[in-house]
């Protein structure tokens, strides 16, 4: 059985990563407690959907550092991949209460519809204003690494929301201000929580899909078994598996036929170039690999249990 691998190291800037989520959850803290009293303060359902949502943004956030810190934690003996999963199951825990937050807001929201409050619509546009300036510089400093990592990018987006939520508070306290439209409070609340749902779903599916062990969507097997069988002396690539491990790694194992049976270092040589086609041309970077000469099995399967 041949392993080769390639190793991205890409780790300049972790140290940066754990230090901007530390002062994003600080910050979320404070803005939580400030909506929170304001909102019982001022009756708006608004600002208290918008400290629920930031309240989970500092759950959010507390995840993705633990998750952050637990990556960098070396494999051993117990734990062979070690911890590289931990940003993946963060993204995916964090997706997960995008969509809760948004179904409770959005039932929390009906009620009030339903049922209209006199809401101190000075305070709600205070604390809004007070909202979208810390979200905002912590939306600033985690899109850099948003970009490129699914826990990130949880993070991100609950962050993100939150802003554009604290915008939708603005707007409605300004409205129940100057033109007492105070059911505006419901329909931006109702608003919200479709926009988070719609923006939970699709990074809980990614992560499920990491998770479950799917292929990667930019991997095509059949073209990959393709490329591979030009590479002489191989006469056919079978029992393929390709999963993605997290969010710098995807590993691949197949059972190759050889068309003769050879020498170890032959092997060796050949499984080089195999490793190196696969990576340039498909960005796997850790290559699995069971040789086989006048084997007596199935060379038709190409994915197999």
């Amino acid at each position: 059985m041949g392993h080769h691998h390639h190793h991205d190291h890409s780790h300049a800037h972790t140290d940066l990563k754990g230090r901007n989520l530390l002062i994003s959850i600080f910050l979320n803290i404070g803005i939580t407690l400030a909506q929170v009293i304001g909102g019982l303060l001022s009756g708006s359902l608004a600002l208290l959907s918008d400290a629920l949502h930031n309240f989970s943004d500092v759950l959010s956030l507390i995840i993705s550092f633990v998750a952050q810190k637990l990556g960098k934690k070396q494999a051993s003996s117990k734990k062979t991949f070690g911890y590289k999963r931990a940003e993946i199951l963060a993204a995916f825990i964090n997706a997960a209460t995008l969509v809760v937050v948004a179904i409770i807001l959005i039932k929390e929201a009906v009620e009030r519809l339903l049922d209209p409050q006199q809401i101190e619509s000075n305070l709600v546009i205070w604390l809004a204003l007070v909202a979208i300036a810390g979200n905002g510089f912590s939306v600033l400093l985690l899109k850099r690494d948003a970009d490129h990592n699914m826990n990130m990018k949880s993070a991100y987006l609950h962050l993100i929301t939150d802003m554009m939520a604290s915008v939708a508070v603005l707007i409605g306290g300004v409205l129940m201000k100057y033109f007492e439209i105070f059911w505006v409070d419901a329909v931006l609340t109702m608003i919200i929580g479709v926009y988070l749902i719609y923006m939970g779903y699709d990074l809980l599916k990614e992560s499920t899909k990491v998770l479950m062990l799917f292929t990667p969507k930019s991997v095509v097997v059949q073209d990959i078994v393709e490329s591979i069988c030009t590479i002489e002396p191989i006469k056919n690539v079978h029992h393929v598996h390709i999963w993605q491990l997290n969010e710098e790694e995807v590993h691949m194992e197949a059972h190759i036929d050889f068309k003769e049976d050879i020498r170890l270092s032959e092997f060796d040589n050949i499984l080089e170039k195999i490793e190196e086609h696969v990576y340039n041309k498909h960005g796997i970077n850790h290559v699995n690999i069971q040789p086989e000469f006048d084997k007596c099995d199935s060379k038709s399967v190409i994915v197999q249990d």
